[in-house]
């Protein structure tokens, strides 16, 4: 016999839905493609050589059921909350407030690096121009953005996306070119000697391989969030199954595309990580000022990351309030139905993270880095852990064949993208530059399990009852 169900609510939500098709598939391409593309594969290369390819490739594949097993549960239960308020829902409360406020330290690590990034390359062409300076603009831009309205929020991210996603469809055709036709090297097809000719494919063998999983993982941090705007699109059935779709292609494309032409065109023992090889691509093409160009680029990624950051974490401190896990104003929006008082402690957090990158030293720094690893694995983590009880609670309730848009290979491809973030930890510990963050993020648990006893003793039951709507039926062990 059936164990008992008993009824657990989810957040109600006052925001508009004003995100369309367009801005969630350009959302999900921007939050895939980062900084670390143009300038930050360096060290992935150099573990692993030209089988980073293969690394890329499987990488993909694990975020592709990530993405799937989050769509199927933002188009049942779209909020703004995620994948923070799925694991509040299905594995157990604490583990929502953890994801959540990862997001906090998150916001403050890579705010504080994105931001001082952008302030570098303005100096480019201002060299007299404080980081200080260029960072408080771009934030002050991106906070006027995201409080007017969320349709401005997607109409930034769309044109900022594109701009990014013309550099490297460029890239990848000149590149080709180059390859196979000589282009920009005297009509020589280069060929593809590069791959096997400086110590063959694996050249580090398969540990390099599986080590230099590590970063490529953490170069897709920040596709998860595409969840997070199910609270605001148009016609969320329709919308996000296009969007989460498209997202294997677009890491095959925009991530192992790249990443292969660079290997191709140069010996992998080049490809240091301390210049951008998409500069010396369009340098030997012909492209008049590629330096300048390019530097252009970057900064549009660097504008892009700060826009989705304000996004994305605003919503994440909104939710948590709804779930009364955070502050009450976190919960507040405006008259356009944007949650003001979230991204106003957003903006004020990117502001702290600029001070930070400018007064702390930089073992610090790193230290608030490794947590942002532990973040994102906790964070696709608990997507395969929630997808797995949301399916298992639906079956048992006869409403599996109801579901709009089912994820594939269940339960199987939860499984592999678990195996997939244990294979990280692994990997994490390993490496001894990275087994700091392990300690770090033992501490940082250990910190918000304090605040989360601290809220819970706060939190009666008619604040949970006022502040949710739209029942779902959860277990009877889930949710103490």
């Amino acid at each position: 016999m059936k164990s008992p169900q008993r009824v657990q609510a989810y957040e109600k939500e006052n925001l508009k839905r004003d995100l369309k098709s367009r801005h969630l598939q350009m959302i999900a391409i921007g939050g895939a493609i980062g900084t670390g593309l143009f300038y930050g594969s360096g060290w992935a290369i150099q573990t692993a050589g030209p089988a980073i390819i293969i690394t890329y490739i499987v990488a993909s594949a694990a975020i592709y059921f990530v993405m799937r097993a989050q769509g199927e549960m933002s188009v049942e239960e779209p909020v703004s909350g995620g994948y923070i308020s799925y694991s509040s829902r299905y594995i157990h409360p604490f583990m929502g407030f953890l994801n959540g406020w990862n997001a906090f330290i998150f916001l403050l690590a890579t705010s504080a690096a994105e931001l001082n990034a952008l302030g570098k390359y303005v100096q480019y062409w201002v060299p007299g121009m404080p980081i200080w300076v260029t960072a408080a603009i771009a934030v002050l831009i991106m906070f006027v953005i995201n409080v007017v309205g969320v349709k401005f929020y997607g109409e930034a991210e769309f044109w900022f996306a594109i701009i990014k996603v013309v550099a490297i469809v460029v890239l990848i055709i000149f590149g080709a070119a180059m390859i196979f036709f000589g282009l920009g090297n005297g009509g020589q097809p280069l060929g593809l000697g590069n791959l096997t000719e400086h110590g063959g494919f694996f050249p580090n063998g398969i540990s390099g391989s599986i080590l230099s999983i590590v970063m490529v993982a953490f170069a897709f941090g920040g596709i998860e969030n595409l969840g997070l705007t199910a609270g605001e699109a148009k016609d969320v059935e329709k919308t996000m199954p296009k969007a989460v779709n498209a997202t294997f292609w677009r890491l095959m494309i925009f991530y192992v595309g790249a990443i292969t032409i660079l290997v191709t065109i140069f010996p992998w023992t080049s490809l240091t990580g301390k210049g951008s090889p998409f500069v010396e691509v369009f340098t030997r093409i012909g492209i008049p000022a590629a330096a300048t160009i390019m530097n252009l680029v970057v900064m549009t990624a660097v504008l892009s990351a700060v826009n989705s950051s304000i996004f994305t974490n605003s919503r994440t401190f909104y939710n948590l309030s709804l779930q009364g896990k955070a502050p009450a104003f976190l919960g507040k929006v405006n008259s356009k139905q944007v949650p003001s008082g979230a991204v106003i402690a957003v903006f004020v957090i990117m502001l702290a993270g600029v001070g930070l990158n400018l007064l702390m030293p930089d073992q610090v720094f790193e230290i608030f880095s490794s947590v942002t690893t532990f973040g994102l694995i906790c964070a696709w983590g608990s997507i395969a852990l929630s997808h797995l009880r949301f399916r298992k609670l639906r079956i048992q309730n006869g409403q599996a064949d109801a579901i709009k848009y089912k994820s594939p290979f269940y339960p199987y491809a939860d499984y592999i993208a678990l195996v997939f973030v244990a294979v990280i930890l692994v990997c994490i510990a390993i490496l001894p530059d990275m087994q700091v963050s392990l300690i770090v993020s033992v501490a940082w648990v250990v910190v918000v399990a304090v605040a989360y006893r601290v809220y819970r003793k706060r939190q009666s039951p008619e604040q949970v009852e006022t502040a949710t709507e739209d029942s779902v039926p959860v277990p009877d062990h889930m949710g103490s």
